[in-house]
């Protein structure tokens, strides 16, 4: 195809949206559609470290990154889960491990079978039967590549990293790959008058960048699809009250844990992300509960080593945009929509997003039918997201502090609704088309914060009590031997990513 009949993707915004955006569209849209991505280094970006979930490997995967270079220029670790810490009630705790929970025997689910077996006095708590649970109970990691037929599971996981870092990766990667990257502020959109689509960005200069399909990775600022499409935010900050983060890194101190740390405070919560270099720390906050002078102190008051920067605020609203996809102007990250990083879903949202633009790439002129099924997909995902992170507040045990109790009666959506009452029944979860969590996490947090099922399924009761203890003792035990023999996550990093990973 000629130069001049390449289709044009202009990318609004840098950070860790647009590049992930260019490099997955260098990778699989080029050359046939030229890319080009507009920033200014004026703006800065939210990235202050990142925890993902699994997926983000499928992601990596599919750009060719080798994991090695990937973790020493990012300063990654890896994640198996995420403990919750005081979520239950004060003194409590559990992991949200990726991966399966237990075994499954026959066709029923495990957690039926611990449910039975913890009504007869014979189960442990239920993170002893997540492999990735006990792994970060144990600080051990290795790649596991298991032979076919292997009674025991895959250890599924996850990073963290330094979201600046990944960002400068991707975009190396994608200039190397023929994305061409503009310097400059966004002043305003021209619009084509017969279709209402934009057809070109002026920038503060008076540079004009043209171009047929729009990307928007401005942020909360949401510049094309909010401002210049007009397209509003749907507020959910009624479910999800916490409208602020204060962000600082310290030095790393203690062992190198493998897991985020989420860790309940009177009006919020604390995260803290283990990097080879440092520690990400921040506060997640409700402004109407706590003022932002007592939420930063509670933070640097609670440091794990010397605090390497001054504290940064983000201000935000939980909620998303009416449509993702309007016109020619597709949104991707902070303005489509954002959700508190209580299970470190943002890098999932944008991971999705891009993959589902490349599938609705279109071949001509946007089509109505395209834009709607895209929306649907995108409004589904991150409404069934949004549930699963309501259920961490709407399912506490912090008895006793006005913000927490206040959360416990508040309304939530109907669909969690019935998913609480059905677990609570008959300690069924129903996953629904692709929803992101599936049955071992949402079971996960549900018995980590109380919610108990009155009933099991009925063919657990199949197996004789005998038989069922003999059940949980081989899985737990199986668990406990296979990461007996990994090394120390510490250990394995340093061996993979060398010296770098020793340094505090």
């Amino acid at each position: 195809m000629p130069p001049s009949n390449k289709r044009r993707i202009v990318i609004a915004g840098g950070g860790t949206a647009g590049w992930m955006t260019a490099a997955a569209l260098a990778r699989f849209a080029m050359p046939h559609w030229q890319v080009t991505l507009v920033e200014s280094e004026e703006i800065g970006t939210i990235g202050v470290g990142e925890a993902t979930i699994p997926m983000v490997r499928l992601f990596n995967r599919s750009l060719g990154i080798d994991e090695r270079q990937f973790l020493r220029e990012t300063h990654g670790t890896w994640k198996l889960g995420i403990a919750f810490e005081g979520w239950g009630g004060f003194d409590e705790r559990y992991i949200h491990g990726f991966g399966l929970t237990g075994r499954s025997l026959g066709v029923l689910p495990f957690h039926h079978y611990w449910l039975r077996g913890r009504a007869m006095g014979a189960a442990g708590p239920l993170g002893d039967y997540v492999l990735n649970a006990v792994a970060c109970e144990e600080g051990r990691f290795a790649h596991i590549d298991r032979p076919e037929g292997s009674a025991l599971p895959p250890m599924p996981y996850a990073y963290h990293f330094d979201a600046s870092l990944y960002a400068a990766f991707l975009r190396r990667y994608a200039e190397e790959r023929g994305v061409l990257r503009i310097e400059g502020r966004i002043q305003s959109a021209a619009r084509d008058c017969s279709t209402g689509d934009i057809a070109s960005l002026k920038l503060a200069d008076g540079h004009e960048v043209e171009g047929d399909l729009f990307i928007d990775c401005s942020g909360f600022r949401s510049l094309l699809l909010g401002q210049e499409m007009g397209v509003e935010y749907v507020d959910w900050s009624h479910w999800l009250r916490c409208d602020r983060a204060v962000a600082v890194p310290c030095e790393r101190a203690g062992p190198l844990v493998h897991y985020t740390r989420s860790i309940a405070q009177p009006a919020g919560w604390c995260w803290r992300i283990p990097l080879q270099h440092r520690t990400g720390n921040g506060h997640v906050f409700c402004s109407d509960a706590m003022g932002e002078d007592e939420a930063t102190a509670r933070l640097l008051g609670r440091l794990d080593g010397r605090q390497l920067a001054e504290p940064r605020t983000i201000r935000f609203k939980a909620g998303r945009r009416e449509t993702f996809w309007k016109n020619n102007v597709v949104a991707v990250g902070l303005s489509s929509g954002f959700i508190e990083p209580l299970e470190s879903t943002s890098i999932h949202l944008i991971q999705t997003a891009i993959s589902r633009i490349i599938d609705f790439l279109p071949n001509g002129p946007v089509q109505a039918a395209d834009r709607d099924a895209y929306n649907r997909l995108s409004v589904f995902e991150i409404e069934r997201i949004r549930d699963f992170v309501i259920l961490h507040y709407v399912a506490n045990g912090r008895h006793g502090e006005p913000f927490w109790d206040s959360l416990r009666a508040m309304e939530i959506p109907e669909t969690l609704a019935k998913r609480i009452a059905m677990f609570r029944a008959s300690g069924r979860i129903v996953r629904e088309h692709e929803e992101l969590f599936d049955v071992p996490g949402w079971v996960q947090v549900m018995v980590g914060q109380g919610i108990m099922p009155e009933r099991w399924h009925p063919l657990a009761d199949q197996l004789d009590r005998t038989n069922l203890s003999a059940f949980l003792e081989t899985v737990s035990e199986a668990y406990r031997k296979d990461v007996a023999r990994m090394p120390l996550h510490a250990d394995y990093l340093e061996h993979v990513c060398g010296k770098v990973a020793a340094h505090a």
